[in-house]
């Protein structure tokens, strides 16, 4: 039991980490929308070029060997071609970043809604506070879904709430425990 206990401690700091790195988030898209998502196109695009010359690097290093399954010059050409598409087209980028944001925090609820009914087979009347909070918590990742035209300071607003609201569920969540 006292594992499980430590076990819980420890995801309910790394939820919290996760949390203050979304408000973090949050608040740079408050605060300068457009730049952010043209520094995470880049910084993307990079990434997925530096991987592409990996793979081209590597296919000519192994050439000769593992030919019949070796797809590292498909990867690398691949690769080089995404990064300079997400350099290109930001606006594109700042769509997924909207639907993965939005899943991520509807995924986020539905386990606290989850929580929450386990929660309320207890003794413990905490089980509403942990549901409501959930339920709010849904809804701002069902509008950010559903919206993908959302302004960027809407969802640097909802990721700030989001963490907000994750915060308070985690440090309640330890005091019940």
């Amino acid at each position: 039991m006292e594992y499980i206990q430590k076990l819980f401690k420890r995801t309910g700091w790394m939820s919290i980490l996760i949390s203050v790195v979304f408000a973090i988030l949050g608040a740079i898209l408050i605060w300068k929308p457009d730049e952010t998502i043209k520094v995470i196109s880049y910084i993307l695009g990079t990434i997925f070029i530096v991987i592409g010359i990996s793979r081209i690097i590597t296919s000519i290093s192994t050439k000769g060997k593992y030919d019949l399954y070796n797809y590292d010059m498909i990867f690398g050409i691949l690769g080089i071609i995404i990064g300079i598409v997400a350099m290109i087209y930001s606006n594109i980028i700042i769509t997924l970043l909207n639907i993965i944001v939005g899943i991520w925090i509807t995924y986020t609820a539905l386990l606290r809604i989850n929580l929450a009914l386990k929660i309320k087979k207890q003794t413990t009347n905490t089980w509403i506070y942990v549901l409501i909070l959930a339920l709010i918590m849904l809804a701002c990742g069902i509008y950010i879904i559903l919206d993908t035209r959302a302004i960027i300071t809407t969802i640097g607003v909802t990721l700030l709430i989001y963490s907000i609201i994750d915060i308070i569920e985690e440090i309640i969540w330890d005091i019940v425990n």
